[in-house]
């Protein structure tokens, strides 16, 4: 009984201490992957998965593509985002590009130019690219 709820303090705290940062005034151009959170004050240029959550905080810029459980944007991004649960966009953001989400909220302010389509979950999506890539290696 007590050993179930430690174990669960313990992965909460874990999860926090996994937090990546790409600091302001810094520049990182490629792919980046990663199982724990990840903010970005600075600047990255290319993909970024994680199976947690993504902040772009507001002198934060993004130009590619990321795949995060959650999201939060202050400032701004450019691409394709996918966001298995909860995006949520500050009244400071600016984003334009392709939005697949699950749940979302924005503030009042925010900038929002893109194409976006609300999914259950992100497997349908990634089925329906997987069906995309076959038909294209076809013809």
């Amino acid at each position: 009984m007590f050993g179930t709820k430690d174990k669960k303090q313990e992965k909460s705290k874990n999860r926090v201490m996994e937090r990546n940062v790409i600091a302001k005034k810094s520049t990182f151009t490629g792919d980046v992957s990663s199982e724990g959170d990840f903010r970005i004050d600075g600047v990255l240029e290319g993909t970024l998965k994680t199976k947690g959550r993504v902040i772009i905080g507001a002198e934060g810029i993004i130009k590619g593509n990321v795949e995060a459980e959650n999201a939060d944007i202050e400032g701004k991004f450019s691409g394709q985002l996918l966001v298995s649960n909860m995006l949520t966009i500050k009244n400071t953001a600016h984003i334009s590009g392709d939005v697949v989400i699950g749940k979302l909220s924005i503030e009042p302010g925010a900038t929002f130019n893109a194409t976006c389509a609300m999914k259950g979950a992100l497997k349908e999506l990634n089925a329906t690219n997987e069906t995309k890539k076959r038909k294209d290696k076809t013809a």
